[in-house]
């Protein structure tokens, strides 16, 4: 399971300023106001080869009895359970605050690893900026600046390898092996996604019941299909962050997010007697951007007259547009059909996204992409795209070399994706097309 980081501190220290830079993204809104961002956010970053996953919480006042501030407190405590490594971030501009103590006797109390992080540091020295802190007791800080970057770095391989510490040696010992390809079920509470479960292993293996958030955790089961090994992956329904206000149902989220990140092949599952909602297009977001295969099916279509599926269709078209390059079954997970087609679909997204695609073979079917639509000048220049490689799996990355591969367009590197696709019969799994510049390694002539 990927290492979790949690930012802790009170108000306008920069937790939100770090996320963002952590994630490489701008999910959390940033100002200069105290108590802007009141629930967990969860997000995922990467150092080098290391990924991990980051919450941002709202200020921290542990002793709030009511209100608001209370519920941001609920939060931030469960951010804290969930974390291997809590990165507790003070404001060196303002020094040691009595807040700063109070959190820090929660910090203490929680049992978890802690790193003390003095933020806005920017243009001070170590010693004058981290004198005050070390009364709290929790080691040498380290001084980082969010806004700017500055010992950012350092700073979160340093939580990684705290948080690797932290685990037990025999960690892979206490978690299932898994068998087969991992097949993660997601979707919003209530779609029937522990029905399906049931259906597919032929028991009432999880709980199936008609009301939303039954499952609050996560639940691997190994099961075969016509002689072939899975594991499902049964997920808690996510909700929407403002309709969720049980404790134990938000802490389920979270390893929602790493079931996805963590299987080979990803299920959405929607319900045909709801519309499409703003929701399901976020799972769908998040699935995407973590690279996983995909196939999304459509639950509960029996009973629906004609004109009712057609207007489903219309809708999945609509709002789903951006899963083109996944298959979509429409089934009834009660009654059991359309089930074969759907596991189908699944172990051909699986081949898709860890199919082994040779550089000849690559190369040979870039030229022909190029022989069918040059890409577009731009200025005087007109990029000149020479050969291409493997350059990961699940998903597929191909790398693409050339001369001035800067001024290829998007629409251009739709046409190359949507081509390899067709070409290598890549169904079912997202690729992601790298342009690079410099000479071919593989080209002995101009070693």
């Amino acid at each position: 399971m990927k290492p979790v980081i949690a930012l802790v501190g009170r108000p306008n220290v920069g937790k939100s300023t770090l996320f963002n830079r952590l994630t490489r993204s701008r999910d959390a809104l940033v100002a200069d106001l105290p108590g802007l961002t009141r629930d967990r956010h969860y997000g995922e970053g990467r150092v080098g080869e290391r990924p991990f996953l980051v919450i941002d919480t709202g200020g921290f006042e542990p002793v709030a009895k009511d209100g608001i501030l209370h519920e941001m407190a609920k939060q931030t405590k469960q951010a804290v359970a969930e974390a291997d490594v809590v990165v507790f971030i003070v404001d060196g501009r303002q020094g040691l605050t009595p807040h700063d103590k109070t959190i820090t006797d929660f910090l203490r109390k929680s049992g978890r690893k802690v790193m003390l992080v003095v933020n806005k540091a920017e243009g001070m020295k170590y010693t004058s900026v981290t004198a005050d802190f070390y009364e709290l007791g929790l080691g040498d800080p380290y001084v980082i600046s969010a806004a700017h970057g500055d010992g950012v770095h350092d700073l979160v391989n340093e939580a990684l390898d705290l948080a690797e510490a932290s685990r037990p040696a025999d960690e892979e010992e206490l978690l299932p092996e898994s068998a087969g390809v991992k097949i993660a079920i997601v979707g919003r509470p209530n779609v029937g996604k522990s029905t399906l479960v049931n259906t597919l292993i032929g028991e009432e293996r999880v709980i199936a019941f008609d009301m939303p958030g039954t499952t609050r955790d996560a639940i691997e089961i190994p099961f075969e299909r016509e002689g072939k090994p899975y594991t499902l992956i049964d997920t808690a329904g996510i909700r929407r962050r403002g309709k969720v206000f049980e404790a134990i149902e938000k802490f389920s989220v979270v390893k929602t997010l790493k079931s996805i990140s963590d299987a080979n092949v990803v299920l959405l599952l929607l319900d045909a007697r709801q519309d499409v909602s703003e929701q399901d297009a976020h799972i769908a977001g998040f699935i995407l951007e973590s690279g996983r295969a995909l196939v999304v099916a459509v639950n509960k279509w029996d009973g629906l007259q004609s004109h009712q599926r057609d207007q489903v269709k219309m809708d999945l078209d609509r709002k789903l547009d951006f899963l083109g390059f996944a298959k979509t079954h429409f089934i009834s997970a009660l009654k059991g059909t359309g089930i074969g087609p759907l596991m189908k679909s699944i172990d051909s997204a699986y081949a898709a996204a860890t199919a082994k695609l040779s550089t000849p073979r690559l190369t040979r079917a870039l030229e022909l992409a190029i022989e069918k639509q040059e890409p577009k000048r731009k200025g005087s220049v007109r990029p000149k795209l020479r050969y291409a490689h493997q350059g990961g799996m699940n998903p597929p990355v191909i790398v693409i070399h050339g001369n001035a591969v800067e001024a290829i367009t998007e629409p251009y590197k739709r046409y190359l994706e949507k081509h390899f696709r067709d070409t290598f019969k890549l169904v079912g799994t997202p690729l992601r097309i790298e342009l690079r510049s410099g000479k071919n390694p593989f080209d002995k002539s101009r070693a």
